[in-house]
């Protein structure tokens, strides 16, 4: 979870079920999905030694690669201010 450095974790749900979403509400805060998230080299590199192997980019890339670029996540724009905290449960508008 470290390599990824989200800013958002949605548990609870099928895996890449966040493909499927197109906007999102959590507590007050409204969130759109503008774009997937292609991963760059960073999630290969281990925060606690800096070494970088070809995991987990090279799995993911086993079914997770589109246009030449590995696809993991969303990227979510809000449509105002709002707080987030954990704990607080997603609703799927769309």
């Amino acid at each position: 979870m470290q390599r990824f450095r989200p800013n958002l974790v949605v548990s609870g749900c099928d895996a890449h079920a966040e493909d499927d979403w197109r906007r999102l509400r959590i507590g007050d805060v409204t969130l759109r999905v503008v774009k997937p998230c292609s991963r760059c080299i960073i999630p290969t590199i281990d925060p606690q030694t800096g070494r970088r192997a070809a995991e987990p980019l090279r799995t993911l890339a086993t079914y997770r690669r589109r246009d030449q670029q590995v696809l993991f996540g969303q990227n979510l724009v809000h449509d105002g201010p709002g707080t987030l905290r954990l704990g607080m449960p997603v609703d799927i508008l769309a």
